[in-house]
């Protein structure tokens, strides 16, 4: 059985290749939505059998602990049928850096809602107890109000901006690097 992770309003859960076709479907509902914030994608990105195999992916990274991706369904949605976000802690790194960075989503439909920093504050509380992680970091657009708000209210500090850092949407864009620190590791 995969993990699954429950908040007041949410369930938070690894998926198998049985869910390919409802997170197409995420991204398909949310393509110009996530377009301004995300990479080009190609047309290959928006069929089944790929995201079949990047969940295929994404469950062998989980098993490595590189990474762990929760899919976000509201709780009302006791069939798990519309996937409503997800959030991405990836490049987990044990050892002396017990870091790792997060990325996250959220249906254009559930905007302004509070779901993502209620995922968020469970993903947290997993990478710090579960996984014993020392510090999470972001990278935001700095445009990107809404995720740096977000991230503020979690207590991510700004560390500073990185010229060019990610190419999105066809353009190299700047990133605000913001971290979190894990206050139970010394």
């Amino acid at each position: 059985m995969y993990k699954v992770y429950e908040t007041e309003r949410l369930i938070l859960r690894v998926i198998d290749g049985t869910f390919a076709q409802s997170v197409l479907d995420y991204f398909n509902r949310n393509r110009e939505h996530l377009k301004e914030f995300d990479p080009l994608r190609s047309e290959n990105f928006y069929k089944v059998e790929s995201r079949k195999k990047a969940i295929e992916q994404e469950l062998i990274d989980i098993e490595n602990e590189k990474q762990l991706r929760l899919w976000i369904f509201k709780k009302s949605d006791a069939n798990f049928e519309k996937i409503i976000g997800t959030i991405c802690f990836s490049h987990i790194i044990k050892g002396f850096f017990l870091s790792c960075y997060v990325g996250y989503s959220i249906d254009f439909e559930e905007i302004n809602k509070g779901y993502i920093t209620e995922s968020l504050e469970k993903g947290i509380e997993i990478m710090f107890d579960e996984y014993k992680l020392h510090r999470i970091e972001a990278t935001v657009m700095p445009k990107n109000i809404p995720s740096l708000k977000v991230l503020e209210k979690l207590n991510f500090k700004n560390e500073g901006l990185s010229e060019k850092y990610q190419r999105i949407n066809g353009k190299w864009e700047d990133h605000i690097h913001m971290a979190l620190l894990n206050p139970m590791v010394e």
